[in-house]
Parts: structure tokens; sequence; C-alpha cells
């Protein structure tokens, strides 16, 4: 996985401006009252040739200042676990605060990069009184100005130079990725455990034991796979605990690497939004996508219909995601597990796949004659030609005459025509349109 740096602080000292600065968009909210920053944000940034994820632990705090200190040295106590580096957010026009203090002595004592970042030093005054952090204890304070970004540049100049380097996640990307992901209690630990034969997971029927996103390498059939069992999903509005939302930002992180996203449903509870979320976001991102009902041994009074059932019903949830294979499965009894890395290794091969140019366009040729292009503003649509660019994921490029006339519809009409001609079954099609 990507290296995390994690931004944490007392309330209003300017972590959120700080995490706008450096993933480069206005993505948090930014105010002058505590606990605005209600829900934690997470992004990506890139310098100097390094990607990494950030992470906004600002979070409602009540006003109880009690709570408040309690609250901040939970999120210190989680970004330390879960980072690896921090960045220690101070206010130079306030000066040294007792929360600053007891945050350091937690940092100080920790042996992961800490970086102490002295915000709203916009001027040469204000970074000569920056220099009262020393106080701290920390032998390096960076004085920046989170809002014109003066100072930032130096920052992450050191935040680099502090990440560790990718060999490991180099030899972890030599295999392909398959997820599983999906809400608290679905048994995705339970399904990991099957699959490998062995303890790697802890198991309990209490939702979200596993905070972590746990990574295993499984030999299947002469191929190997890196197995990923991430936390379980809560609702965002359930997302309270500063360790549920890390969670959540690992397992989405998991989404964004996974060639392969599994998600694993409960037979007995059905599908909701968040569920409809996971799909989404793994469609975004391009990944290969399995849908897996577990704990299919529990549903009663099966018969040979009930798998068509609940997958018409999936799919008429998600109605634009009908290409997503749906399996059932007990990963309890071992029922047809191993059918989940038969479909992910199908979904893969899909994901690869090559449309030679002259199919292609005796394809598209023909779909024209079966339904002609609209008129538009008095001209005739005209698909010239059209060529896949690119594989794993798929996407084709299409030019053609008046691309921003082409009707949402009719896109929809040479995806449905693609998959029943060359099928990538499980994996999201991208189609570039382009003026010839």
């Amino acid at each position: 996985m990507q290296p995390t740096v994690s931004i944490v602080g007392r309330p209003n000292v300017g972590k959120s401006t700080l995490f706008n600065r450096l993933i480069g968009e206005r993505k948090a909210i930014v105010h002058d009252e505590y606990g605005v920053t209600r829900d934690r944000h997470y992004g990506e940034s890139f310098w100097n040739g390094r990607n990494f994820t950030v992470i906004d632990t600002g979070g409602y705090l009540p006003d109880d200042p009690d709570v408040i200190t309690s609250g901040v040295r939970e999120q210190v106590h989680i970004a330390i676990d879960e980072s690896d580096l921090i960045l220690f957010v101070v206010d130079t026009e306030s000066g040294v605060n007792s929360l600053d203090k007891a945050v350091a002595e937690i940092l100080r004592k920790q042996d992961k990069p800490v970086l102490c970042v002295v915000n709203k030093a916009d001027n040469e005054e204000k970074v000569h009184q920056a220099y009262e952090f020393y106080e701290l204890g920390f032998d390096t304070i960076y004085p920046v100005s989170s809002i014109s970004g003066s100072g930032t540049g130096d920052l992450l100049d050191r935040v680099v130079e502090l990440l560790p380097d990718d060999t490991e996640e180099e030899e972890e990307h030599k295999y392909p990725r398959i997820a599983f992901v999906g809400r608290p209690n679905v048994g995705k630990s339970s399904l990991m455990n099957a699959l490998l034969k062995s303890d790697r997971c802890i198991v309990t029927d209490v939702p979200g034991t596993t905070r972590d996103s746990i990574n295993s390498l499984l030999e299947y059939k002469g191929n190997t796979y890196t197995l990923v069992d991430t936390a379980g999903l809560r609702k965002k509005a359930k997302v309270k605990e500063n360790i549920e939302f890390y969670s959540t930002v690992r397992t989405d992180k998991s989404i964004r690497e996974a060639d392969v996203v599994v998600l694993l449903l409960d037979a007995m509870q059905g599908f909701d939004e968040q569920d409809k979320r996971i799909l989404r976001e793994a469609e975004k991102f391009n990944k290969g996508i399995l849908i897996a009902l577990n704990k299919w041994d529990s549903v009663p009074e099966k018969d040979t219909n009930l798998l068509k059932e609940f997958q018409e019903y999936i799919h008429g949830k998600v109605a634009t995601m009908n290409y997503v294979p749906i399996i059932s499965i007990s990963a309890l009894t071992g029922q047809r597990i191993e059918r989940v890395l038969d479909v992910a290794d199908q979904v893969l091969e899909q994901r690869k796949k090559k449309i030679s140019t002259p199919a292609l366009n005796s394809f598209v040729e023909k779909i024209l004659k079966d339904r002609p292009l609209p008129v538009k503003r008095g001209k005739k649509l005209k698909i010239q030609y059209a060529v896949q660019v690119k594989s794993n994921p798929p996407v084709f490029k299409f030019f053609m005459n008046n691309p921003e006339e082409l009707p949402p519809n009719y896109r929809r009409f040479i995806e449905n025509k693609i998959r029943e001609e060359f099928s990538f079954e499980g994996v999201p099609i991208t189609m570039v349109f382009r003026q010839k």
C-alpha cells in the first residue's frame, strides 16, 4: 500500500487547511469554530516522485474540554498505529498550549517520524514566534502558512525523505490482488481463513474485529494471488469512532489498489446502500468486480431459481452494473469457496482482453447499421473508427464528429453491445469519444 501521513493536533490549528494544501483540493470544510470537520477526510498527494495518502483527523469533538482532550489523544494513538509519518500541527497565533504539550509527550515516546508543523506563520514576525515551539522537544520545526502555501515545499521535501521505500509494496504487487470487502460480520475473515486453511485472521461474531487490512499470499491452480482481508465498513452516519474511520480509509485504499474486488454479502441480510457505494467505488477505479453471497447454507428453502432471483434483485438495485457476476458460497462449510478464486481469475483475464482494431471496427459498423446514430442540430452524427487504446483495464477510443452531441443512452447502447459481443464480465469499460 501507499505510505500514509496523518495530520494530528488540537482543534482550530488549521489541520484541514493544511490537508487541502497538501492534496491540492478544497476537500475538507474549513471554518474557525471547533468541531467543523465532522467527518474525517483523506486524499492522495504527490511530491518529488512519491505518492502517499494524507489523512485529516480533524474530526468532530464536543465542546467539553475533557472530551476534546481525550478525543485528540485517541486520534494521536491511532495515527501512531496506522501511519508511516505524523504531522503534528500547532498554531503560532495562540502559542504553546497545554494540550500541545500533552500530544507532544505522546509523540516523542514512539519511533515513527514526527514533524512539528507550526501553522499560520504567514509573515516574518510569526515565523520568529514559531521558534517557541522548540520547547515541545522536537529537533526541527516547520513554520508554514497553509493558506498561502509558504513553507509547505520544505515540509513536503522532508516528508518524502522520511517515507518508507517502495520495495515491500513492489514485491506485493508482483501478484494479482484480490480484496475482500463488505459490511461488518459478513464473513470476510472466515472466507479468507477457509481459502488459506489457516488461522491467519481473527474470526469472531463481533463486528469490526478486523481493524487493519491483512495480506496473504495464496497459490491456487498454479497461480499466486495476494488476498486482502479488509476491515468491515459501517454506514458513514455511524462512523463516529476514530478507529472506525481508519478502518474505512484502509478499506477504500484496498479497493483502489486491488485488481479484483470481491464484495461479500450476507445472504440473510440482503443488499443496502453501503454495498452499492462499494460497488460504485470499485467501478470508479476500474477494478474487476465480483459479488459473493456468503452464508448460503443458512438460507432456508432453497430451490434452483433462488440464486437467479438474488441476482435479479441485486442487478435491479444497480441496473448499470449487471455485468458483475454473482455467486453463492458458504465460508463456514467451505461450500463453493474455490469458486471465488475461479471467477476472480476469469475476471482478471477479462480485464486483460485486447480486441483487435479490425474486429472492433467491424463490430461498430454492424451496430451502426442496427441502430443508426441520431441527427443533432441538423447534422448526422458519425463514428469514423474505433480502437482499444488500453487493456487491464480496457479503454476504448471512438473518433467521430461532434462527440459532445452523442446522447448518454447511445453511449450505454454501445457499451451493452460491446459486452454482448466481447463479454468483459466483471470489468468496467471506459469509452472515450474524440473529435475526428
